[in-house]
């Protein structure tokens, strides 16, 4: 039986998230192309909320596809008879109504449900539930546009419901709060000031399930420096090229690295992982950046519940590690959501 995939791709929102999330896709669809196992179909949301169906992700592809309104996509899904849809959209509605959308359609997914991406996605009311469960988040308060934050510097300053460190910024004197404000609430209507855990190291930890097993990958951990780059910013992360395309900051052990098993905080974040994961109410699989302080204590800062299953996604990197390459990660999700294939 050969699955019929479809990659849900593009941005209701804006052009940079759609280019995030073909970005990640293209990759995604290179990778996994398997025509003894898959048939993968692509849907490509735009800004002004139309719909295509296009043969590829190259820009020309996108172009030449038909844009359709909501009703006239349905029809096609229908139609494609689609078996599991791979979610690879990263604006706040792609994580959460888009997905809603197939659970109405009786389409199956792999990830996480709506409610969680919702929850996670406003990153005050995420660390709210995971403090509740006994893992230890920096102190914060939730401030609208006219509020005037109390925590004394040095702080932590973000939009509450944005990725890829979007209109973060440290603040190291109350003079700093203004702009600081002024920047992050151009990405959101909330912002998130919270204390500054001092480094220590920082690092990501990947869990999935496998067989209903909840498992935790090996971290990744970041290069940090106390003085030069005490936190991670847009830039650091994502970069667009002369030619306006966007692209990932190349990594590497300059930039992050795999943390040996048996270093110490392994365990200790791990624990810190599986209980987020349970207390969120994650499925399939989770990720969960975490500052460590000179103790070694690990403090939850957010979440990030999505896989694009690209060569280049961070839990892809952490599952090789631990000795699953791609083409098992990707199959071991599938069984996550429709149940044991046997191939």
């Amino acid at each position: 039986m050969v699955l019929r995939v479809l990659h849900l791709v593009g941005s209701a929102v804006s052009e940079f998230y759609c280019d995030l999330s073909r970005l990640y896709a293209e990759d995604c669809l290179e990778s996994n192309a398997n025509a003894a196992l898959y048939e993968f179909h692509i849907a490509y949301v735009t800004p002004d909320r139309q719909w295509r169906f296009p043969q590829s992700l190259k820009l020309d592809a996108i172009a030449a596809a038909r844009p359709m309104p909501l009703i006239e996509a349905i029809q096609i899904l229908t139609a494609l008879k689609i078996d599991v849809m791979i979610p690879q959209m990263f604006c706040v509605p792609g994580m959460t109504s888009y997905r809603a959308l197939f659970d109405l359609l009786n389409i199956p997914y792999v990830g996480n449900r709506p409610d969680v991406m919702a929850l996670t996605a406003h990153k005050a009311r995420a660390k709210a539930v995971v403090a509740a469960s006994g893992i230890k988040v920096p102190s914060g308060e939730l401030l609208r546009l006219g509020d005037l934050p109390t925590l004394t510097p040095p702080t932590v300053v973000k939009p509450v419901n944005e990725d890829n460190s979007l209109g973060v910024d440290l603040v190291k004197d109350f003079s700093d709060y203004e702009n600081a404000l002024k920047t992050a609430f151009t990405h959101a209507d909330e912002v998130l000031v919270e204390t500054f855990v001092q480094l220590g190291r920082e690092v990501r930890c990947g869990v999935i399930v496998d067989e209903g097993k909840v498992i935790c990958l090996p971290l990744e951990e970041y290069a940090m420096d106390r003085e030069k780059q005490p936190i991670r910013r847009h830039e650091d992360k994502l970069r667009r090229n002369e030619k306006g395309g966007l692209g990932m900051v190349a990594k590497g052990n300059t930039k992050s690295w795999i943390v040996d098993p048996s270093d110490p905080i392994t365990a200790i974040v791990w624990a810190a992982a599986r209980t987020s994961h349970v207390a969120l109410g994650c499925r399939h699989y989770s990720l969960f950046d975490f500052r460590i302080d000179s103790s070694n204590q690990p403090w939850f800062l957010e979440a990030g519940l999505y896989c694009s299953f690209a060569q280049t996604s961070v839990i892809s990197t952490m599952a090789k590690e631990a000795g699953m390459p791609l083409d098992q990660l990707f199959k071991c999700m599938l069984n996550n959501t429709l149940g044991n294939i046997n191939r």
